[in-house]
């Protein structure tokens, strides 16, 4: 398997790559940025000079001066929005990576790891390899720059001087890194507190009947609070190095410039190493500022790093994880072969627990079948191993003939109807729950399947019909199933599977339901997880699932 590092780093590449006059342009408006920054001091040694001596200031040199300093500050604010610019397309490119790499991602990591965590990553940890790059890596690259920059002209103004800042400028580098390894635990532990703070929120919101009726409010209040303050303990470790960084520099700042005048004054060696005219001494003092203000921008961009390791980290583990085998080409059907069949199937979500141990069964085209079974025995995860979600870990799941895992996703609606016993929306019109945005299904696909479950009525009366939001829809939870059913059938696939889709209503709503899908189940294969379909659909056979649980 390859190394974690390589994933984002490839990535980041190919963004990169498909951006090169961003780059260009970045790296440009640095150069400027930093070579403006060189002059004012120069020009500001000049005009001391001439003061000191007693000469007249050139008005032309004044105005070079203030032109030089105004030019600088316009190249600055053109490097940050280059820098910005770039970090947006880098964050805009990495998103899509992510989202390609989900697609990609099996089930089981899905149900493995909670929505809250998963979103994190899409979020915070994408926000702060954006911040790595426009807080971080760029502008540290800009700072190094104006560093080196400015000690080559200090050593060419005092000898001493750069020996000096040659002497100080490891130090402070030694202790930002001791900074670093502190930082990075305190982000590391504030990044594991916030996913744990995104996965609760969900989670509560989901269950909030079930707490409320068993009056579990103050446990769910008490693991909120402990990640929150797990969050702020390590938010305040990091605040605190960061806090003290800064007011080192500016002292480490002011010593320089406290020695450089005493040397400069003692005479003897030092007045020749240190040895300085007025002018020259008010430029080296302004560039020895200008070193230290990029130095301490690097302190504060090593916190950026730190933050954003993090989630890098985090977006490395996301892509090494092991992907599914996306099918692209259809498999050839052998429609001499029974619709759907079973041989020998074992499989279990932990490898130590099986659930399906050597299942076999054949179900012929047009037929009903429903399986029954105790809760556990597998049932459900029949209908996954159909729908290619999963994989046997023996034996062969087929559909004429066709592996299940082996379809295509883009084959697979208009191959299977699949009812769940809730109704998930998605954002958009009453419209857009049937169809879900397939382009291969009309309106008038989507209206025939909602006259054909007996919803048109119900549709007819909302203030858009069709065009209706669904939020703005007050959907009983019968009209919600049919809904499902109307969703299910409007890619007219040649099989229905039912999991328990009447486990939540009234027998008064059962009885609507199982009429339309008594309507829907013409003409195709209905299997179903419901003991009480075959009260309503054509003859129904049975197969038992038996438990491998004691």
């Amino acid at each position: 398997m390859q190394h974690t590092d390589n994933h984002l780093m490839q990535v980041l590449k190919r963004i990169l790559k498909s951006h090169p006059w961003m780059c260009a342009m970045t790296l440009i408006a640095i150069a400027g940025a930093v070579i403006t920054s060189l002059y004012p001091p120069l020009v500001l040694e000049s005009i001391v000079d001439d003061l000191s001596n007693t000469r007249s200031v050139a008005f032309g040199a004044a105005m070079l001066y203030f032109i030089l300093i105004a030019v600088s500050g316009f190249l600055e604010a053109g490097q940050n929005a280059m820098i910005t610019k770039l970090g947006q397309k880098i964050t805009h490119g990495l998103r899509s990576e992510l989202d390609a790499k989900l697609e990609r991602m099996p089930a089981s990591y899905l149900t493995a790891h909670p929505s809250g965590e998963i979103a994190s990553r899409f979020v915070n940890d994408v926000d702060t390899v954006d911040t790595l790059f426009t807080d971080g890596i760029v502008s540290m690259f800009a700072d190094a720059c104006k560093v080196i920059s400015i000690l080559i002209v200090i050593f060419t103004k005092s000898l001493g001087l750069g020996i000096l800042m040659i002497i100080v400028t490891p130090l402070l580098f030694l202790m930002t890194r001791a900074f670093q390894k502190r930082m990075l635990k305190a982000q590391m532990d504030n990044r594991k507190a916030i996913a744990r703070v995104n996965n609760h929120i969900p989670e509560t919101i989901r269950n909030i009947r079930m707490i409320r009726s068993f009056h579990v409010q103050k446990h769910m209040e008490d693991r909120y609070d402990d990640y929150i303050d797990d969050s702020y303990q390590a938010t305040d470790r990091s605040n605190f190095f960061d806090a003290i960084y800064s007011p080192i520099v500016n002292v480490v700042s002011a010593g320089v410039i406290a020695v450089m005048m005493i040397f400069a004054a003692s005479g003897g060696t030092f007045q020749n190493l240190f040895g300085l005219s007025v002018g020259t001494a008010v430029a080296i003092i302004a560039y020895v500022n200008k070193v230290f203000d990029p130095l301490e921008s690097i302190g504060m961009e090593i916190q950026s790093i730190q933050s954003a390791v993090a989630g890098v980290k985090r977006i490395n583990e996301f892509l090494d994880e092991p992907e599914r085998t996306v099918p692209e080409t259809m498999p050839e059907e052998d429609d001499r072969k029974p619709c759907i069949s079973f041989d020998n199937v074992t499989f279990g979500y932990n490898p130590n627990r099986i659930i399906l141990h050597g299942l076999s069964f054949a179900i012929k085209d047009g037929e009903a079948v429903t399986f029954i079974g105790r809760t556990g025995a597998g049932k459900s995860t029949i209908f996954r191993l159909l729908l290619g979600l999963y994989l046997p870990q023996n034996g062969t799941a087929e559909i004429h003939g066709m592996n299940a895992a082996e379809i295509p996703d883009s084959a697979k609606r208009k191959l299977f109807g699949y009812v769940e016993q809730s109704f998930h929306p998605v954002t958009g019109t009453i419209l857009d729950q049937i169809t879900l945005f397939d382009p291969d299904i009309s309106g008038e696909d989507a209206i025939k399947a909602a006259k054909l479950v007996y919803l048109d009525d119900a549709l007819e009366h909302l203030p858009k019909g069709f065009d209706t939001p669904f939020e703005q829809a007050s959907f009983s939870e019968g009209q919600l199933q049919l809904l499902s059913i109307a969703r299910a059938i409007a890619a007219k696939p040649k099989i229905l599977l039912l999991d328990e889709i009447t486990a939540n209503l009234d027998s008064a709503t059962e009885t609507c339901v199982l009429l339309a899908l008594n309507k829907a189940s013409k003409g195709r294969t209905v299997i179903s997880i419901s003991h009480r379909l075959n009260e309503a659909v054509k003859e129904t056979r049975t197969i038992e699932i038996p438990s491998l649980q004691a």
